[in-house]
């Protein structure tokens, strides 16, 4: 067990810039341009250090870690213990930083996987929200949002997600569900037959309307339907058995958010295909215990993390240790005192640097900005 102890932690909020505005989802207004990117590093008493995303903190949860011995926390035989709460991903790091592995092996180790020479995963374009609103035909607004998902395949991407539910809040019914069928039909146009289409209704839809956009859209390939409505047994069920009656290949996705407790039970009893579990509140270790689950199941793995930049790049180190792991969610940003120049999108994937940790870097100068103006640092006397 290694012995150090927890010396130092710093926490600050780093601001990072999206390429352009994120509007609605079918629930939410204008999500905005600009991402919260909350970060902690901790430090021990020999010198080493590791940083990650660190939801909201107070000096008051930092203290009780200080003096904490390391091997308590967490360690490459069983991942991160319970108490590690907020500071899991931290600690990820630290642990990858003072081993000089990248934290995809120790997941991999943790799991009794074979590790690959280099990690490729697949990722998907996240950013085609309901950004058409202002347009009032159709084609106006299908051909926005076809420029949108045209831009993230130059830049790399060939699966993409699409927000849909127009009728959920912010156009009528009819409207707002046939403008769906427009842009996802549009977006397939743009992206070419090879791509992947995934739609996302942020529970907007009921079981007929999903029924409905899918039948309108059955020529364009579309990979999974995501909350199609507050997941629900009987719906899903049916939802699921119209799918295959139909000669669909859409799957059904689920997770994010505040999940139903029965989701597991669905995804056991064969309703749901893939678990999205948000990989922060969730937890990198309990998702090598969820992944593995899933796994046995042969239920697939598309961890969400959309809104703090980071997940980007801790999310695709849990494709080494799950094999049911399909997507990273990409939220494009660029955020001054992070250095994530080691990760590259090609040809639809994410290459995952090996390097040690998150192999992510801080600007020091910014960082120690970000934690005087908005910030902590706790340190054992």
């Amino acid at each position: 067990m290694d012995g150090s102890r927890i010396r130092s932690i710093e926490w600050g909020t780093l601001v990072g810039r999206r390429p352009r505005t994120a509007g609605c989802n079918s629930r939410i207004a204008i999500h905005g341009q600009e991402v919260q990117v909350q970060l902690a590093r901790v430090t021990t008493d020999d010198g080493s250090s590791g940083f990650g995303p660190c939801r909201p903190f107070s000096e008051a949860e930092a203290f009780p870690f200080l003096g904490m011995c390391l091997g308590d926390l967490i360690d490459r035989k069983r991942g991160a213990a319970d108490r590690t709460g907020k500071l899991e991903f931290p600690l990820w790091d630290l642990l990858g930083q003072r081993e000089g592995r990248p934290v995809y092996r120790l997941l991999a180790e943790v799991a009794g996987k074979t590790v690959p020479e280099s990690l490729r995963v697949r990722c998907y374009d996240t950013s085609l929200y309901i950004d058409d609103l202002h347009l009032a035909t159709d084609g106006a607004g299908a051909a926005l949002i076809a420029a949108e998902a045209s831009y993230g395949y130059e830049h790399g991407h060939r699966s993409f997600k699409i927000k849909v539910g127009r009728g959920a809040r912010h156009m009528p019914l009819v409207e707002g569900n046939r403008r769906d069928v427009a842009v996802i039909r549009a977006v397939r146009e743009a992206v070419g037959a090879e791509a992947t289409i995934l739609i996302d209704a942020n529970n907007g839809y009921n079981l007929n309307i999903a029924k409905q956009i899918l039948s309108e859209t059955a020529d364009c390939n579309v990979f999974w339907l995501e909350e199609a409505f507050h997941e629900d047994g009987a719906l899903y069920e049916d939802l699921h058995a119209w799918i295959e009656r139909e000669g669909l290949g859409v799957n059904i996705a689920d997770g994010e958010g505040l999940a139903s407790p029965m989701l597991l039970d669905y995804a056991r009893d064969g309703f749901v295909d893939i678990i999205q579990y948000d990989i922060f509140s969730h937890g990198m270790t309990n998702w090598l215990e969820t992944g593995a689950l899933l796994d046995g199941w042969n239920v697939r793995t598309a961890p969400h993390h959309y809104g703090r930049h980071v997940g980007n790049y801790v999310s695709g180190h849990l494709a080494a240790a799950v094999d049911g792991f399909l997507f990273v969610e990409w939220d494009e940003v660029t955020t001054p005192g992070l250095d994530r120049s080691a990760y590259r999108v090609e040809e639809g994937q994410v290459l995952v640097p090996d390097a040690p940790g998150f192999g992510l870097k801080l600007d020091e100068e910014l960082f120690q900005q970000a934690v005087t103006a908005n910030g902590f640092v706790v340190e054992a006397s």
